[in-house]
């Protein structure tokens, strides 16, 4: 009630105040009362918050907001980790130039080129197309002359040492599947334990001995032969070693077991009781590719396999020409012709079969 009497005198005084100004209008009162209420005229031509008075202000103060920003910006980019800085955390941008040099692929070997030879027809004559291939892809090297020094004649019916064998097997294997790297032997490096006492890492062919080793195509004390020392690499390579390496590579599977008497059965042979245990399953394995057994490509019809006789350099290389099992494989004359049929024929000679024909494995009584 206070407040409504208090509110309603000061309106009442307003009121009092508006009649006497009306009132005096025109008088002495008046007009004083009307200079109070002008503007005053210093004001007037300078306003304090006039747009025209904040424009020199604005633009005094552009510069220096123009300076300072270029610092801040520099301050945060400083403040970003790097590339190369410990503190950075993220991906790197591609390189390029001599930089993403060093991040490529390591060159591959180059493919080995085509040999001539002068002596391929002493071979038996079944082998010898065999050789034509392989020589044509460069699969094989010539035999050292009396001097070491490597000549122009293959010297077919000469032993083959086991070092050479197994760089061949090693090159063979790889050059046939080029293109399937789950197929390919790694190759040995240098900073590998040497699977072998007398093929240290400056072996010329210690790549390929020491990757043979590794994938356990070769036994070693990494398969589990503790008394696989040495591999004795100048020495002449056995017919069961020949068979030992290469049938793994044909089937792509473990070997079967076998017994002696399951190999008589098999192959008929009458001396495979001479046969070391490890290497008759891979004289069994073998049996079961067939036509395209290395046995049959290699020694033609027989009723001994002579284990321990020393291989020749031809009957090496008959046995490298063609890889793989009955249902699928590939030759060197599939290579030379660079065609890579899933089942080749089991001699160049058979080339010529009509298209579709099912190749059966002939018997050996």
């Amino acid at each position: 009630m206070i407040r409504l009497l208090k509110l309603g005198s000061c309106l009442g005084g307003l009121a009092c105040g508006l009649l006497l100004v009306t009132g005096c209008a025109g008088g002495p009162l008046g007009q004083i009362f009307e200079r109070s209420l002008e503007a005053d005229p210093q004001l007037a031509e300078n306003p304090p918050f006039s747009s025209e008075a904040s424009t020199p202000d604005t633009e005094a103060s552009g510069p220096t907001t123009a300076e300072v920003e270029p610092e801040t910006d520099t301050a945060l980019n400083s403040a970003v980790p790097e590339p190369g800085d410990p503190d950075f955390i993220g991906p790197l941008q591609p390189e390029t130039g001599a930089a993403a040099a060093d991040l490529s692929p390591e060159p591959t070997a180059a493919r080995p080129t085509s040999q001539r030879f002068t002596d391929l027809d002493q071979a038996p004559e079944e082998l010898q197309p065999y050789l034509e291939n392989l020589a044509q892809l460069g699969l094989i090297d010539a035999a050292p002359n009396e001097t070491g020094e490597s000549g122009k004649t293959f010297q077919p019916n000469q032993a083959i040492t086991r070092r050479n064998y197994a760089r061949w097997l090693f090159q063979a294997n790889n050059q046939f599947y080029s293109d399937q790297a789950s197929k390919k032997i790694r190759q040995g490096v240098t900073s590998a334990q040497p699977a072998f006492q007398d093929v240290p890492t400056g072996d010329p062919d210690f790549a390929a001995i020491q990757g043979l080793a590794e994938a356990g195509l070769i036994p070693s004390a990494l398969t589990g032969n503790s008394t696989a020392v040495n591999f004795r690499p100048d020495a002449p390579l056995t017919r069961e070693d020949l068979i030992l390496w290469k049938a793994p590579l044909d089937t792509r599977q473990a070997l079967p077991n076998a017994s002696i008497e399951a190999v008589q059965e098999a192959w008929g042979f009458q001396d495979a009781a001479k046969i070391e245990p490890l290497a008759l399953k891979a004289v069994l394995a073998d049996y079961q590719n067939g036509e395209f057994a290395n046995i049959r490509r290699a020694f033609g019809y027989t009723t001994l396999l002579l284990p321990q006789k020393a291989t020749t350099r031809a009957e090496a290389a008959a046995v490298l020409w063609r890889f793989g099992n009955q249902t699928e494989g590939i030759s060197a004359q599939d290579l030379a012709s660079g065609n890579k049929p899933t089942r080749s024929p089991a001699n160049p000679a058979q080339d010529s079969a009509a298209e579709g024909e099912q190749l059966l494995p002939s018997p050996n009584p």
